[in-house]
């Protein structure tokens, strides 16, 4: 199992990569909400503790922008409240 220091840079890898659809354009907001800062002493980071592999990780990144395409509510709620709510989900 990788260890947490790889898992953050494996999520922040995954986060920066090129655009390639419209559900990609809001892992900007995903970088947003942890304020750029993708080290251990980040405790929002501490989800993924419970994710035990990368590609446990690389499906949570795209689970997550689905759910942005298909449920998020631009007038009624904000992007740092949809995010928090699916890793607290």
């Amino acid at each position: 199992m990788p260890s947490l220091s790889q898992k953050i840079h494996f999520l922040k890898i995954i986060l920066e990569k090129e655009k390639e659809n419209y559900a990609d354009s809001f892992k900007t907001d995903i970088i947003i909400y942890f304020d750029d800062d993708f080290t251990e002493s980040n405790r929002s980071l501490s989800f993924l503790n419970k994710l035990s592999s990368f590609a446990e990780i690389q499906n949570w990144v795209d689970n997550l922008t689905s759910k942005f395409v298909m449920k998020f509510d631009a007038e009624h709620e904000q992007e740092n409240d949809f995010i928090e709510y699916y890793i607290n989900g």
